[in-house]
């Protein structure tokens, strides 16, 4: 559905706004003025608009200040609700006249311990104890246009009391405590122990929150609150049910499990009183991947229907530690209950768009957070609803998304005329196909040799397409399977066959390469500059894209939540679900869905090393192909000239994620 014009409410309140603004900049002293708006644009920024918020305030003299709001929350167990730092940068000139301000909000576990962005920023302060870098860019933009900024230490991380809760009622507190603050709604103090009040009279309350990964899983679980105030949210590579980061189906994902993120995360202070918490952790997620109580705490996605801010969402497709599994469903989600949103999808991996796309997101993000925020009507809520990346650096639209007539198409393996090579198309298929898990192999290894017969894996490979075929959304696979053991893991990948030059996700970088030069965004100071190392696409030459994976443990075929024990000779049916992506595999390529055991590097292998042998009758992908099934039949009806297979390097297999890190 496209993306709903505002509410008619808000006119008003634009009007006011524009009023004060004008008034505001005939009011500001003419060195201010001028220092703040004479500053020059960044390369690439695009010429003003009229109408569009301003850098017309003095960022070197902005308001810096910490408050300590009260959670309501004792999670440490030590007889006081616990209190989370937030560290606050506002304009000085608006706090004189009394104007409100909307807030952009960026609550994160890692301000202290990790860094945020692709240099690892730090939180920096005076010797008084007052904040002196804010990590990122939104302070140094948004500030000078009449925004507040605040960056929130989520409990039992850097300065904030309590414990590390990933993801939890805790964590999610820590956010939703400080929005409520921002409305008048809870508790705020000068310091952490003492009881000096301090009230956000300076803000109208509207709220927009920002953040990559585990940031932005946290803008997700506040959405899902309902909390009033929170007008809109960007998440950015983030999670939506934290039992899918960790697993898939059962399957257990590289990775250590959520003890091991929060002892990375949280404070020397929160470490030395914080080991009940840690043991709820490690209690409530058995490796054994049974869905437990504490998963169920954090799925945000049955709490779509609560969700009242707008969703300015991005995903790289390429993404295998936040995998787009969490994009997809929460997408679908929001779209079943009517939620205003946008959508950008690139090629990279766990990237920040201001490291893919630096000029056009900033620029984009701020028209976003003015029409959300100071409710101006620039038109951003009437375009296009996605931005796909095609190619490295090659964008194309979409008004909808997945665009209108995508529709689920049934695709069935069958046997071809070489063992373990068979053939994917609309026919039901028969016989059987055998591997044996290989734990040693990955995606990687299967595909390179997609055409010819090996035994660790089961390939099937449509004709060559004769226009392209476009997959817009997420994908599923029903695999009957019988093992030989009683426990097997499997894993299901899509693949484009033929050559292409795509961003080289599985690079440290994931798909980026930082230079030396850098550009500023915004105003700077002695102790926060805004200028940032530019970068450009990291490419690789390829001669087939996996462009969507699934896994899950064959265990779980009777119950999604809890796994049992297989029975070596019988079938077992199970549907792995399959990331979501927007992938158009060219004319001439073919498409091609893997069946295999243990994906290495991405899950781990099972107690045994089972053969499974499938019954193809009963195995099949539902893929939401534009154009549905007629467009697989179309594009797979003629037999164009096969592109050559072979003098292409393939990716390099991936490493195993670090420690479960989502930072």
């Amino acid at each position: 559905m496209p993306i709903r014009a505002r509410r008619t409410r808000l006119l008003w309140r634009t009007l006011l706004t524009a009023a004060l603004a004008a008034l505001l900049a005939t009011l500001m002293s003419p060195v201010a003025a001028q220092s703040a708006a004479g500053a020059p644009r960044a390369p690439g920024e695009a010429p003003r608009r009229a109408g569009e918020s301003r850098p017309v305030y003095s960022y070197e003299n902005a308001i810096r200040e910490s408050v300590w709001v009260d959670t309501g929350i004792d999670g440490d167990a030590n007889g006081r609700t616990d209190r989370v730092a937030v560290d606050i940068v506002r304009p000085r000139e608006l706090d004189r006249t009394g104007h409100r301000i909307p807030v952009i909000m960026d609550a994160s576990p890692y301000y202290a311990c990790c860094g945020r962005g692709n240099e690892g920023q730090k939180k920096t302060y005076d010797e008084n104890g007052d904040p002196v870098r804010f990590p990122l860019y939104y302070d140094n933009y948004f500030v000078p246009r009449g925004y507040g900024y605040v960056a929130v230490d989520l409990t039992g991380t850097n300065r904030s009391d309590g414990c590390v809760d990933i993801g939890g009622r805790s964590d999610v507190q820590s956010a939703k405590a400080v929005v409520d603050w921002l409305n008048g709604r809870a508790r705020g103090y000068t310091n952490r122990t003492g009881e000096k009040r301090a009230r956000a009279t300076w803000t109208n309350g509207r709220t927009g929150m920002i953040g990559k990964s585990y940031d932005g899983t946290i803008a997700n679980a506040v959405a899902a609150t309902g909390v009033k105030g929170l007008k809109t949210i960007v998440p950015i590579g983030a999670i939506s049910s934290w039992y899918d980061y960790y697993f898939a189906k059962g399957a257990p994902l590289y990775g250590s499990g959520p003890d091991g993120l929060a002892r990375a995360v949280e404070s020397p202070e929160a470490g030395a009183r914080c080991a009940a918490a840690h043991q709820r952790l490690i209690d409530g997620a058995p490796r054994s991947g049974d869905w437990t109580r504490l998963w169920d705490e954090r799925d945000h996605v049955p709490d779509a229907d609560n969700v009242r801010a707008s969703v300015f969402a991005v995903h790289g497709m390429q993404d295998l530690n936040v995998r787009t599994k969490h994009f997809g469903q929460w997408w679908d989600a929001l779209a079943e209950n009517g939620v205003d949103r946008k959508v950008w999808l690139s090629q990279a991996g766990h990237v920040d768009p201001f490291d893919f796309r630096r000029a056009h997101w900033v620029r984009t993000l701020h028209r976003w957070f003015d029409h959300e925020l100071l409710g101006r009507d620039n038109g951003v809520d009437r375009e296009p609803m996605a931005d796909i990346e095609r190619t490295p650096d090659h964008w194309t639209t979409d008004r909808v998304w997945p665009p209108r007539g995508t529709d689920t198409a049934t695709l069935r393996p069958a046997k071809g005329a070489a063992p373990g090579v068979g053939t994917l198309g609309p026919r039901p298929g028969r016989g059987t196909e055998t591997f044996t898990d290989d734990p040693g192999l990955s995606e990687t290894d299967w595909a390179e040799r997609i055409h010819v017969s090996t035994p660790a894996k089961a390939g099937f490979v449509s004709r060559p397409l004769s226009r392209d075929l476009r997959l817009s959304g997420s994908s599923k696979v029903t695999v009957t399977a019988i093992p030989t053991a009683r426990t097997a893991h499997l894993s299901a990948v899509l693949v484009d066959l033929g050559p292409a030059t795509i961003r080289d996700y599985a690079d440290v970088a994931e798909g980026i390469t930082t230079l030396p030069a850098r550009t500023c965004w915004g105003a700077s100071t002695t102790g926060d500059s805004s200028c940032f190392k530019e970068t450009r696409a990291k490419t690789a030459d390829v001669d087939y894209t996996i462009f969507s994976r699934g896994w899950a443990d064959l265990g779980n075929w009777a119950d999604a939540r809890h796994g049992r024990p297989l029975t070596p000779g019988r079938p077992h049916t199970i549907t792995l679900d399959l990331a979501a992506s927007d992938h158009v595999v060219p004319e001439g390529h073919r498409l091609a869905l893997i069946v295999a055991g243990t994906d290495k590097g991405l899950i781990e292998r099972p107690a045994d090393t089972p053969t499974l042998t499938l019954d193809l009758a009963r195995t099949f992908a539902e893929l939401p192909l534009v154009g549905g099934a007629k467009a697989f039949t179309t594009a797979a009806s003629a037999t164009p000239r096969a592109p050559r297979l072979d003098g292409v390097a393939p990716p390099r297999p991936l490493n195993p994620l670090p420690g479960g890190s989502t930072s």
